[in-house]
């Protein structure tokens, strides 16, 4: 099969080879992938950011969702057949999905959004699981709360503030001016210009805040919120509570302890709890969001289409951060 792999660890351009299709396991399906979409976590991956995470070998096809076709089942798959229309988040083990065929468990599929072509259904399992596993398993955010979503109109503030609206929540988020009437247009309450305002300074008392930058911008979210509200960051470090849940081991969980202690110093000066998300695959979390799709609750934001064999070009265009929702690769 044809692949875009990496050799080797830095931000050196993808190349397109001739690897082996993949064998599956019992409980696993080969899928014929048709699209697939470009994440931030793909250039963390390149760059060596998640190697304490996850140790991969190369070379390496890069890649977490995609959108496809049922070509082959193992012996214990019992949920899907050949010719099944899925989409789907790997996981962190198996990904791969800038590539013709994909071996997968079947515990991390689920049947494609009927509403949905496959390029709009490759947009929606990362951002919407980071999202799901946000607002909804760690902030169990409430209706009538606030919530602060960072970088609204990138693909997983496109996602997030459209869960948060169907969750009852009052959402203010940052944006360009370019991003502003699609923010708007998604049900976003209050819009801070992130190029002229400073959103630390315009909102005050929210519950949570959902960081997708990382950074100072993490660092100032902390002053939005209310005493016993909630951060959840994708682009933060990860803390020793986060090492402890993921099994990191103790000399890790003690880096990540050191790493994250200007964070930590912050929880306890505001009272919030700080969460570092590692988004987890879950077919089961995705069924549910098909449902909200295919009932309209839902919609994919797509900026652009890039054609397999410029999958290279669409990675550059992801980086630059000007993207309005998802950047999609098609590959069939």
């Amino acid at each position: 099969m044809k692949a875009m792999v990496i050799d080797k660890y830095g931000k050196f351009p993808m190349r397109l080879a001739e690897i082996p299709t993949p064998e599956i396991g019992e409980n696993e399906v080969l899928a014929e992938i048709h699209a697939t979409s470009v994440n931030p976590v793909d250039f963390k991956i390149r760059d060596g950011k998640v190697k304490l995470l996850v140790k991969y070998k190369m070379p390496l096809i890069l890649g977490n969702d995609f959108s496809g076709v049922i070509a082959k089942v193992g012996g214990k798959v019992t949920r899907f057949k050949v010719g099944d229309e899925i989409y789907a988040r790997p996981r962190k083990s198996k990904i791969g999905t800038f590539a013709e065929y994909i071996a997968i468990h079947e515990d991390d599929i689920a049947l494609k959004p009927k509403n949905l072509s496959f390029e709009e259904a490759a947009s929606i399992p990362l951002v919407g699981l980071t999202s799901y596993q946000a607002l909804g398993d760690i902030m169990q955010l409430q209706k009538g709360q606030k919530i602060l979503i960072q970088a609204g109109a990138g693909g997983v503030g496109t996602f997030a503030i459209q869960l948060a609206k169907l969750m009852g929540a009052t959402v203010a988020t940052t944006a360009s001016v370019a991003g502003a009437n699609l923010v708007k247009s998604l049900g976003a309450d209050e819009i801070i210009n992130y190029k002229t305002e400073k959103f630390e300074e315009s909102l005050k008392n929210y519950d949570a805040v959902f960081d997708t930058l990382g950074g100072e911008i993490l660092e100032k979210s902390f002053e939005v919120i209310k005493s016993g509200g909630k951060i959840v960051s994708v682009s933060g470090l990860p803390n020793a509570r986060f090492g402890k849940e993921y099994g990191s081991g103790f000399f890790k969980t003690l880096l990540f302890s050191a790493a994250s202690h200007k964070l930590s110093k912050l929880e306890k000066k505001h009272n919030v709890q700080y969460t570092f998300l590692f988004m987890k695959p879950s077919g089961e979390q995705l069924r549910i969001i098909a449902d909200f799709i295919e009932t309209g609750k839902i919609k994919p934001i797509i900026d652009r289409v890039f054609p397999f064999e410029d999958a290279q070009k669409a990675m550059e265009y992801a980086e630059t951060g000007r993207a309005k929702g998802k950047v999609i690769v098609k590959i069939k």
